[in-house]
């Protein structure tokens, strides 16, 4: 299964359309990723990051969804992991 996670742009790195690069940040960790496929996505902008590579733009209200169903599914595996329901 492939999982894409929202994150911030904070900074562009390289605007050249191939070697598109952005400083995205996840939660507090700080990643370099590549923006070659949402070439359009500014500072500020939410993208999905799948293997290091911005996929697609979306709001902020979705990343913040996205944020809170992954908190809820690792509370869950947290309780799992010690025989709770």
């Amino acid at each position: 299964m492939c999982l894409a996670v929202p994150g911030k742009i904070i900074r562009w790195i390289n605007h050249d359309p191939v070697l598109a690069a952005a400083e995205v940040e996840f939660g507090g960790a700080r990643r370099v990723c590549s923006m070659a496929c949402v070439p359009e996505a500014a500072a500020g902008d939410y993208v999905l990051v799948h293997a290091g590579v911005g996929i697609t733009r979306i709001d902020e209200e979705a990343a913040r969804l996205v944020f809170e169903e992954l908190k809820n599914a690792g509370d869950r595996g947290d309780a799992a992991e010690a025989g709770l329901p």
